[in-house]
């Protein structure tokens, strides 16, 4: 059995302001968060989870920036899809027995996830909120000191 790894938690931090976009990315958090925690023989069912989350996700955010003529749609539409394919070799690989490359994945991912929101996906979600609001976003983040 593999060593089960870390977890991937939630945090404020990764608040956006759009709430569409922070509802999916607290789901994404969980779903990396299983994969690096669920028992081997749970693995594939929770990377197919995982899967079926990262395509709608991507579709979802894509359909935003081409619906709103979002200046950067490209370079993100383009991370969004090497991510993809990544999953799907992941995918491959686990029908072939080799577990130990999910719990890599979602190591990755997990290191990968709070560039992609702080840097697209805030843009994005400016974006968003000022052309349905006419303002920026406004996020109330927990002094974590605190908690």
């Amino acid at each position: 059995m593999t060593e089960i790894q870390a977890g991937f938690d939630w945090s404020d931090r990764y608040l956006l302001g759009y709430a569409p976009m922070d509802d999916t990315h607290r789901e994404f958090v969980t779903l990396v968060d299983a994969l690096l925690k669920v028992p081997d023989a749970e693995l594939e069912q929770a990377l197919t989870a995982f899967a079926e989350h990262a395509v709608a996700h991507f579709e979802q955010e894509d359909r935003w920036m081409r619906g709103s003529d979002f200046p950067a749609t490209d370079c993100h539409v383009d991370e969004h899809a090497r991510v993809l394919v990544s999953v799907r070799e992941v995918q491959q690989e686990l029908a072939k027995g080799h577990v130990d490359i999910v719990r890599k994945l979602a190591q990755a991912l997990m290191n990968w996830f709070p560039g992609h929101a702080d840097y697209l996906d805030s843009a994005l979600a400016a974006w968003m909120v000022k052309r349905s609001h006419g303002g920026k976003p406004v996020v109330f983040r927990r002094d974590s000191a605190k908690a």
